[in-house]
């Protein structure tokens, strides 16, 4: 299928917003009293798997490198020590989020399996980083593999949010003609 101008326009700025809620709902999760919101609740993933659902996997990439690197420079968020691996977790969820979608489009409980792997795949990716950055760089905790375990029991509300929200937002999209109308989505 070729891609109009028009159409390529739309998914450009579509991209763009889901970026720009990837740095700005974190922000919304900074409650008093709760010193590390972003790794309770997750709050970046949510808007780089939609965009990875809506706009497919090469977009999902371009999103979830992205994201995380305009956060930390506008917000300082994630932290320095944090910002590579997380390029690569939420790269990884941008891109499988898009590319498992693509076959499972119009499938029975497709919108959850695509949504179960690609967190399984981001955290898979996550775990691998901290392995290779602690066997190059003999990193000492808390970046070692052993973290991504930790991350992932600590972001348990972040995942409940997600199986909660993702399936909602897509479910709505799809029935909406929204994303086969103005980003011409293909189906597997």
């Amino acid at each position: 299928m070729t891609v109009t101008a028009k159409t390529m326009t739309k998914k450009i700025t579509f991209g763009l917003i889901i970026i720009a809620a990837a740095v700005l709902v974190p922000q919304a999760f900074h409650i008093p009293g709760v010193s590390t919101p972003g790794e309770l609740f997750l709050p970046m993933h949510i808007p780089v798997i939609i965009g990875g659902f809506t706009l497919g996997p090469v977009f999902g990439l371009a999103i979830g490198l992205i994201s995380p690197i305009i956060s930390h420079l506008v917000t300082g968020m994630p932290p320095s020590f944090r910002l590579p691996f997380m390029i690569l977790e939420l790269g990884a969820y941008g891109f499988m989020s898009g590319f498992l979608y693509k076959y499972m489009q119009g499938k029975k409980f497709g919108i959850i399996i695509t949504l179960a792997a690609t967190m399984l795949f981001g955290r898979l990716v996550f775990a691998l980083a901290l392995l290779a950055a602690s066997g190059l760089f003999g990193l000492a905790p808390p970046l070692h593999v052993g973290f991504a375990w930790t991350a992932t029991v600590t972001g348990i509300y972040g995942i409940i949010i997600q199986l909660a929200y993702v399936p909602f937002v897509i479910y709505s999209l799809e029935r909406s003609g929204f994303v086969e109308k103005h980003l011409k989505h293909r189906k597997g």
